[in-house]
């Protein structure tokens, strides 16, 4: 039977404020709250939440037999939480049904993957504990960042504990394959990968309301049809969309919520039914590996990572940021910490990219500066401030090998130090419970005398009789004549 695996991701960055040269060393905070709070509430209000409640009265309606899945970024969980509380509770509830799966994507939505192993796997393992806290769900299945993915990453996530992946069906790799089979990664056999059909995926996020489309308008039953025509041995649809296509990218006068929530009923009508990414992986049998030499992701045309690294301003910068990731690890300044994720996410680089035609309309549209050489100045400027408070705590002049020896050689030390006061601790409770006993002992043994010295101040005294003078020989004579 055919079945449709859903993913929805929701991400949003913490925007940059126009950040000036002279601002540098003078001015630490570097976000434009005001902008953050009208896009997330925005956004929230108007497809976040409305879609939310859709697909909760969906699962409820067909008792179960509809599911999906998502992939929240931790820094958009962080201003939701701050921006829209009720929007998390409603992810709470959709949770609590037991047919929603969250998968894990870097906490910061970074490009970690492609420099830093170290820094991937902490985002991961903090996307994964957020999860759990947050939704009580654990995470099984993996989203890297844009569906950044190739064989270097396949064995990272796989060490993680992750039984699968989601990334993109990029035809310059599947080749005459088709996306709608469960494969394995080929550089990790136990790590099954799970294809977006792009084309399916596209209808609905990008030309469902385009009037110039030969298949406009698109319908419910329409979509289900295509999908049921599809070959009979592929099973597996993976539909991959940012929540934002319902209400957002999609206005709700288009129709697509009404799209949205009938879907289940013609998938029924079809024998389709929907699965999780981790039902998907456990139920379908992998029909073969799938190798990915070079990183593929799941924007523009070329689905590569030139998105995000295609010209030298992005590398520049990306270059710099993580020249200091040892550094900042390595400290213990917590605002610090938080400003090395937020710096990190793709969306900064993404707002760089010189594209033009098809590709940079689609940049230039989510930027919110008017070119990207003003993003890339305005990014620099406020990395060079956070790589002054960096030096602050750790030189730039000690090479990294020689920072990492001194702090081993501290941690070293403190380790022996703690260890030593352990054993002096100890030490001195064996000497007090020596202390202690030894004074027990001490009145048992003198307990004994003690008690006869005591014995024999209670027991009177007996009073001797007084010795009767002895009678002279005479005396007892006369008296035995008598």
């Amino acid at each position: 039977m055919k079945a449709i695996c859903f993913n929805f991701e929701i991400h949003q960055p913490f925007r940059l404020k126009r950040y000036r040269f002279f601002d540098i060393g003078n001015d630490h905070y570097y976000y434009d709250d005001f902008a953050d709070d009208d896009i997330v509430t925005r956004i929230a209000h108007q497809s976040y939440i409305p879609a939310a409640e859709t697909l909760l009265r969906m699962i409820e309606e067909h008792k179960g037999q509809f599911k999906v899945s998502f992939s929240i970024s931790g820094v958009a969980i962080e201003q939701l939480q701050q921006y829209v509380p009720e929007f998390i509770d409603l992810l709470k509830k959709l949770a609590a049904t037991r047919c929603v799966e969250f998968v894990a994507q870097p906490y910061a939505h970074s490009l970690a993957s492609l420099t830093d192993p170290d820094e991937f796997r902490q985002q991961m393992e903090v996307a994964c504990a957020q999860i759990k806290d947050l939704f009580g769900l654990k995470a099984t299945v993996a989203r890297n960042t844009e569906f950044i993915y190739d064989d270097d990453i396949a064995p990272q996530l796989a060490a993680m504990g992750f039984k699968g992946v989601l990334t993109e069906g990029a035809k310059h790799i599947l080749g005459w394959k088709s996306p709608d089979y469960v494969y394995t990664a080929a550089s990790a056999p136990k790590l099954r990968l799970l294809l977006r059909n792009a084309k399916l995926s596209e209808d609905i996020s990008v030309r469902f309301s385009d009037s110039s489309w030969n298949e406009f308008p698109l319908t419910a039953d329409k979509y289900m049809d295509w999908i049921a025509s599809t070959p009979e041995d592929e099973q597996i649809v993976n539909l991959f969309l940012n929540l934002e296509t319902f209400g957002d990218h999609q206005p709700a006068s288009t129709g697509i919520f009404q799209f949205l929530e009938a879907l289940p009923r013609f998938a029924a009508e079809k024998g389709i039914s929907f699965v999780t990414p981790s039902e998907a992986i456990s139920k379908i049998k992998p029909v073969g590996d799938l190798s990915v030499v070079h990183p593929i992701s799941g924007a523009d045309e070329a689905r590569d990572t030139s998105a995000w690294l295609g010209n030298d301003l992005q590398n520049e910068a990306f270059r710099k940021l993580y020249s200091v990731a040892e550094r900042v690890r390595l400290c213990d300044d917590r605002r610090l910490k938080q400003d090395w994720w937020y710096l990190q996410a793709a969306d900064h680089f993404y707002f760089m990219s010189t594209k033009s035609m098809a590709d940079g309309a689609a940049h230039s549209m989510f930027s919110p500066y008017e070119t990207p050489f003003q993003a890339f100045t305005n990014y620099m400027n406020v990395l060079a401030d956070f790589i002054v408070r960096v030096e602050e705590q750790y030189p730039l002049s000690i090479e990294n090998e020689e920072l990492n020896a001194l702090l081993t050689t501290i941690r070293n030390q403190a380790k022996e130090i703690e260890t030593l006061n352990k054993e002096v601790g100890s030490m001195r409770k064996n000497i007090e419970q020596y202390n202690v006993e030894h004074k027990l002992r001490e009145p048992e043994a003198a307990a004994p005398e003690k008690k006869a010295s005591k014995k024999a101040e209670k027991a009177p005294a007996k009073e001797k009789a007084p010795r009767k003078p002895r009678a002279k020989k005479a005396d007892k004579d006369a008296e035995a004549k008598a």
